[in-house]
């Protein structure tokens, strides 16, 4: 089983998609398979944000820790 990317790494390689998307040479079937590939990536990106969102705990005005949001 392949192992989960680091969110610097999922950013890396949406940096890198949009770079060879950029490139006036590119096919259309390239271009549409970076395209969905970069939507994997930015849903890839925002679940792990909302993970981390999620676990975020802050502290009140009491000093009591509270779930962030």
């Amino acid at each position: 089983m392949a192992r989960e990317l680091t969110l610097d790494e999922t950013f890396e390689k949406l940096e890198t998609a949009i770079g060879k998307l950029e490139q006036e040479d590119i096919s259309l079937e390239e271009s549409f398979r970076l395209y969905k590939e970069g939507m994997k990536l930015i849903q890839s990106c925002n679940d792990k944000i909302d993970k981390v969102e999620k676990e975020v705990l802050k502290l009140n005005e009491r000093g009591e820790l509270e779930e962030f949001g």
